[in-house]
């Protein structure tokens, strides 16, 4: 079956019989997405993971479904810079789970250096006061 579904996902292989296509959309919508089918893959084992789950679950690192480390994909997928880089068909889907981005950090105030203070900084301090 795998092999036949994705010979039908070549550009071009449904031309002329639209009920094929009818037909895969009405067993899964998502059987030929925009999205790289191995997000996909992590995706629909997430989504098999939390279904029973009341509200957001938590999804921890080297939590595993088939193999895959979905909470490590999942902490990387809540990142601001990956979750902007994501389609808004794949933010969706996050969402629809209870799925958000984690709030982006502030950045760290600069840390004083730790060399040494050269006798003109020392003397462009005293300037300054």
């Amino acid at each position: 079956m795998g092999q036949w579904r994705s010979n039908l996902r070549r550009p071009g292989a449904l031309d002329g019989h639209p009920e094929w296509k009818a037909a895969l959309e009405a067993v899964d919508e998502d059987w030929n997405p925009e999205w790289p089918a191995e997000w996909q893959r992590h995706y629909a084992a997430l989504r098999e993971l939390v279904a029973d789950e009341e509200g957001q679950a938590e999804v921890l690192p080297c939590v595993t479904v088939h193999g895959m480390d979905i909470g490590k994909w999942l902490a990387k997928q809540r990142k601001p810079e990956v979750w902007e880089a994501l389609t808004d068909g794949q933010r969706e889907r996050l969402e629809q789970l209870g799925i958000v981005p984690l709030a982006p950090t502030p950045e760290e105030p600069a840390k004083p250096s730790t060399a040494p203070v050269t006798a003109f900084e020392r003397g462009l301090a005293a300037l300054a006061q």
